[in-house]
């Protein structure tokens, strides 16, 4: 039997009084494209710091390619091949853009097989950047420290990408474009990629399979077609914006 890419099984969180992650239990197979769907403080951003070693969970397990992740520190669970990035963009500052994807060219399992400058500048003309790469990050503009964002995850050669709000805080032509580079990342490397967004419409194009969570669970688990007409979801959250959803084509460009 194949084993998943990453197993999360009964996995749990709680600050003081507060459980931010509830007994959350799924897969992600090698090659899929899913997201975790729900309002704040719905516990997506805890799940994807528990993932990555940011925070230690208090129960439960995760396991990647069938290695168990518990007590690993960020670094480690990055040389495995899982990395990601982040709601708030925070790039070394005073170093270009080249330079800030070099540092992340360092990590072990990359720099045994390659020159960090040459998969540097692979990377940065993969994601679009390569007319910024000696710019100097603090004059990027939002949208391209985005995509620096993802250069620098990429250039860890991860097997699996967590994406963290990827499209917060840019404008509507900034979207689409982005939107397409995590497809091209997806279908030309098989990257598998797990991705948190609340942009309702432009997620549930990307994604072909959503998790959604509310007050620290999982409530519901299918296609996007699937989860805007989930009774549960509908309740929890989504509402009105369910309904635009369904008339406009929830998944039309999936």
């Amino acid at each position: 039997m194949t084993v998943p890419l990453l197993e999360v099984t009964h996995l749990n969180k709680r600050f003081a009084g507060l459980v931010a992650v509830n007994d959350v239990s799924f897969t992600l197979d090698a090659g899929e494209i899913a997201g975790i769907l729900g309002p704040n403080g719905a516990g997506k951003t805890t799940l994807f710091n528990l993932l990555t070693g940011f925070l230690a969970h208090d129960a439960g397990s995760v396991r990647f390619e069938g290695h168990d992740l518990g007590g690993s520190l960020p670094h480690q669970i990055v040389n495995r091949g899982l990395a990601r990035t982040f709601q708030l963009c925070r790039p070394f500052a005073g170093l270009s853009v080249i330079e800030n994807v070099m540092v992340a060219c360092l990590a072990p399992r990359v720099r045994r097989r390659e020159r960090p400058e040459r998969r540097a500048r692979e990377i940065v003309d993969a994601v679009g950047l390569a007319h910024r790469a000696d710019t100097a990050v603090e004059t990027l503009p939002y949208g391209d420290l985005r995509r620096l964002e993802i250069a620098r995850a990429l250039a860890t050669r991860p097997r699996l990408l967590l994406l963290d709000e990827p499209f917060a805080g840019l404008g509507a032509g900034e979207i689409a474009p982005l939107s397409d580079l995590i497809r091209r990342l997806h279908a030309a490397e098989g990257l598998t990629i797990l991705l948190i967004e609340h942009r309702l419409r432009e997620f549930m194009q990307l994604v072909s399979r959503v998790i959604a969570m509310d007050f620290g669970r999982i409530i519901a688990s299918g296609t996007p077609g699937e989860i805007v007409r989930h009774p549960r979801v509908i309740e929890a959250y989504i509402g009105r914006a369910a309904e635009n959803l369904t008339s406009g084509g929830a998944h039309g460009a999936a």
